[in-house]
């Protein structure tokens, strides 16, 4: 079973005691294993999405999976490198995150998750998402609802606008759905879970709970 080795961990935990160029370069083969386990273990992840979601077929983890090098231009935190590993799988790669939901798999010590759905959407895709909403809102809650999407997930999150988007009425039965600028499903998992060796099937069991929740928001 694909697992995440307990020395991918303790990499990165020792990365954000020493976040500097010549500690990270004196410690290069450690990184490259851990690069090594965290690809495999999400191409694994992959191919098991693809089971049950054949869009997938095909789709490289390399092409997923963000680079640990930041980019500190214009951030007042000059930390050279990121202390987590994280991967978007999502149709044609990490790059169509704008325009497709996907599945994602965050490994850091301490705040280890996946989620999924819309983060940030670009105008025209809220909107697409706002206007299906308010035409088929109920089929969105029978999936919220859902017994088994509750009980891994619990409600979905996502910063949320005060008062109701400009076009929609105020006393529309979905507004409160109509009202959030993201919509994320999202699961935390312990350091020991994470390194477990059920921790893979808990991970795909997530992300077959989500699709119907990706589905909808791919409009």
């Amino acid at each position: 079973m694909p697992q995440i080795d307990k020395s991918t961990l303790t990499f990165l935990s020792d990365l954000k005691r020493h976040n500097d160029r010549d500690w990270f370069n004196e410690n290069r083969k450690r990184y490259e294993a851990a690069k090594l386990n965290y690809e495999t273990f999400v191409q694994e992840v992959i191919n098991s999405i693809a089971t049950f979601d054949p869009i997938f077929r095909g789709l490289e983890a390399k092409s997923c999976t963000f680079r640990i090098n930041r980019d500190i231009r214009f951030s007042a935190d000059k930390s050279i490198y990121k202390t987590h590993m994280g991967a978007f799988i999502v149709r044609g790669g990490k790059k169509n995150g704008d325009k497709y939901t996907g599945y994602y798999v965050h490994i850091e010590p301490g705040n280890s998750f996946i989620a999924g759905g819309a983060h940030i959407p670009p105008a025209g895709w809220l909107k697409a998402i706002r206007e299906k909403i308010a035409e088929r809102g109920d089929e969105l809650l029978k999936i919220l609802n859902n017994r088994d999407f509750v009980k891994y997930f619990g409600a979905i999150d996502g910063e949320k606008l005060k008062t109701v988007p400009k076009g929609f009425p105020k006393d529309h039965p979905h507004v409160e759905l109509l009202k959030f600028k993201s919509y994320i499903a999202e699961r935390s998992f312990t350091d020991e879970k994470i390194i477990s060796g059920e921790c893979f099937d808990e991970i795909i069991k997530g992300f077959r709970t989500m699709k119907p929740f990706n589905d909808f928001l791919n409009v």
